[in-house]
């Protein structure tokens, strides 16, 4: 879909009106209703690209008039052949969902052609994620790359009418040379000083309005970024965390090391696609598509900027360096490098090395003159996020073995210690974060985010993320939540080790749905959508695919590391802090490993990013680190197929969790594990 509203000169617009928000606007011809309703403000979830196979921007047309509006079905341009598809096989769903079938749309396939009204329903309206990703406490060595100095210059006379750039240059260098105490310091010689353009324009007037005293920023011991008159001791930076998901800000003071203000956000190239894969199909298939996603998320970052500096009485201009970290699709797109050649085989990125630009040159607004720097890129799909964790953690310098997963809709890995370490990514898709599961969400209010089911009654508790008023009536259920809930089903003997079923179970909360068996975790009556909502043997069978692929990627660093199993886990990113280790172990998620060894870190890579930003010394250590780090390719591993097919039982086919025997059922050997494994050794 390239249709987008525009509103050119000459264009023929119609009037679409959204309810319940009552927001309403000219559209232009051809533009899809949740394009429509994205410029007007209206949210709308999507988790397909807008690719017409998730059905949850589903929206109901109004016929007649509505609020000044003649509306009618045949306003919108007729179904496209996947649409029409779609609905029709889904007709089950939306009766029992109470939905008008006859004037359901799709809003990302629905193109207008009239004025119309359309009724977006609660299960479809964009939820405000809680985006969880707060920094932790780590003790970091003060070396930031900005440093500030109190200069006092010799005042301009006829006899030494000197240049402002030189005289201040002049003045500068002893300064540094007092102020530095790091051994092996050498200060540049005054010609060698760089002074960015706009600094030069401004250094005459900063100078005279100071008297001749001016305090002065200088970059990595090289550049001059910022003169200001009189004496300014302040000096900040942010780093910056951009996740597929979310993004988080740290801006922090450069002096003290202190975070003064923390921001964050859904990412809202969610609009175009979930998961990295089809933010790459959305680049290269439509036109425009590369610049629309680097504009999406380069105004998303100057928006925290803005709150940031906002919160403590500062302007952007007083935002003197980036530190930003993000997978390798995150990073080429902020850049707007092209993905073209990282979405095909040998999927290479443009550039592994580690990156300073001027913010400027990549529409962020900082001071004009700040510096971003980005951390290097491991390999094609672990990215400058993974080294921000490595940094965070320093495995490079610890003798365990340790096996590190951010997990997210691509999952990174980085197994091993100070003697070698070897990393990988897998694509676990979207589940983990709602999408794909039949009543998924993210974890915004009204979200399910814990879930237990009773041994002997099969009945089901859980939490709910609350709303600002306290309200915890249930819209949907969370990928913690979702976690927990197979892992429970499993647990107690509703599902059998291959996630079926077991028919035999009698429960009232066990039912046949539309595909087929389902669990009900929350009774109508207790949601916010007027119906249940269910665990379907459709969802139970997304979580099978996403943790064998998280899990087969583990074991297959452990093979190539000849490890039977890690010393420690270090379950990092947002998510993962919020995965209860039990029940990915009972999942299988994760592999065998003591309960006591499983640990969360919180956003590591957040972390990474304000140490890279508060000792530039970690910039230097990341790049060697990056180069040290042996890639492992899972496509092309001969036994990738085999030990994935494997890894689908519940914990597995065939690996024992002894940390974990005693909470799950014993259902005995799978009778196809004899089969795989000789897959193994032929």
């Amino acid at each position: 879909m390239t249709s987008r509203p525009s509103n050119r000169p000459g264009a023929e617009t119609f009037t679409v009106m959204f309810q319940p928000s009552g927001a309403r606007g000219k559209i232009e011809a051809g533009t899809h209703l949740r394009a429509a309703a994205r410029s007007l403000g209206v949210e709308i979830e999507s988790v397909c690209a807008e690719n017409a196979t998730c059905g949850k921007c589903r929206v109901l047309i109004e016929e007649g008039s509505r609020g000044g509006v003649d509306s009618a079905l045949d306003h919108l341009r007729p179904m496209t052949g996947a649409e029409a598809e779609f609905l029709a096989k889904r007709q089950r769903t939306w009766e029992r969902m109470e939905l008008d079938i006859n004037r359901l749309r799709l809003s990302c396939q629905a193109e207008v052609c009239g004025d119309v009204a359309v009724f977006v329903p609660e299960s479809s309206r964009g939820n405000r994620q809680i985006v969880r990703k707060s920094a932790t406490d780590r003790f970091i060595e003060l070396r930031p790359a900005v440093r500030r100095y109190f200069v006092e210059l010799e005042p301009a006379t006829l006899e030494k009418p000197l240049g402002d750039v030189e005289r201040l240059a002049g003045a500068l260098v002893p300064v540094m040379e007092r102020v530095h105490t790091e051994p092996g310091f050498t200060a540049p010689a005054p010609d060698d000083l760089v002074f960015d353009l706009p600094v030069i324009r401004a250094v005459g007037a900063a100078i005279r309005d100071g008297d001749w005293n001016v305090s002065v920023a200088v970059w990595n011991d090289s550049e001059v970024i910022d003169v200001r008159a009189g004496y300014h001791d302040e000096a900040f930076g942010a780093a910056i965390d951009v996740g597929s998901t979310s993004i988080a800000l740290y801006l922090c003071d450069l002096q003290t090391g202190n975070i003064v203000a923390t921001e964050s956000m859904m990412n809202p190239q969610t609009a175009y696609g979930d998961d990295i894969m089809s933010r790459m199909a959305y680049a290269m298939d439509n036109e425009g598509g590369l610049a629309t996603l680097n504009q999406t998320v380069v105004s998303a970052l100057n928006q925290l900027i803005r709150q940031a500096a906002k919160a403590n009485s500062l302007t952007p201009d007083d935002i003197l360096e980036l530190v930003i970290v993000g997978n390798t699709t995150m990073h080429h797109l902020l850049l707007s490098i092209p993905t073209t050649n990282l979405a095909l085989a040998p999927f290479v990125p443009t550039l592994h090395r580690p990156l300073d630009v001027k913010a400027r040159d990549v529409g962020l607004e900082i001071h004009p003159s700040g510096y971003a720097h980005l951390l290097p890129i491991e390999a094609s799909f672990v990215g400058a996020d993974n080294m921000g964790v490595l940094i965070a953690e320093e495995p490079y310098n610890q003798d365990e073995e340790l096996l590190i997963i951010d997990v997210g809709t691509n999952a990174e890995l980085v197994l091993g210690n100070r003697n070698r370490l070897l990393c990988t990514s897998t694509p676990t898709g979207p589940a983990f974060e709602g999408a794909h599961i039949e009543y998924g969400m993210r974890a915004a209010p009204g979200a399910i985010e814990r879930v237990s089911i009773d041994s002997e009654t099969l009945e089901s508790t859980y939490t709910v993320i609350e709303g600002e008023e306290g309200d915890t009536k249930v819209k949907g259920i969370c990928g913690s939540a979702i976690i927990d809930a197979v892992a429970e089903m499993f647990r107690v003997g509703i599902l059998d080790s291959r996630g079926r079923f077991d028919k035999t179970v009698e429960s009232s909360r066990i039912r046949e749905g539309e595909f087929g068996l389902e669990y009900v975790i929350a009774k109508e009556d207790e949601t916010s959508i007027g119906r249940d909502i269910p665990i379907t043997t459709q969802d139970v069978r997304q979580i099978q695919l996403a943790k064998a692929a998280l899990y087969t990627a583990a074991q297959i660093l452990l093979r190539e590391a000849d490890l039977e199993r890690p010393d420690r886990i270090i379950l990092a990113g947002a998510f993962g802090s919020h995965i209860d280790p039990t029940q990915a172990l009972i999942l299988g998620m994760i592999p065998d490993c003591p309960l006591e060894n499983v640990s969360a870190v919180g956003n590591a890579a957040g972390d990474g990013a304000r140490i890279a930003l508060l000792n530039k010394a970690k910039r230097h250590e990341a790049m060697e680190v990056a180069r040290s780090v042996t890639r492992v390719e899972l496509p092309v591993d001969p036994d990738f197929q085999n030990q994935y097919m494997m890894a689908l039982n519940f914990p597995h086919m065939s690996h024992p969790f002894l940390s974990i025997a005693g909470l799950i059922p014993d259902h005995g050997p799978d009778p196809l594990a004899e089969r795989f494994m000789e897959g193994f050794d032929g």
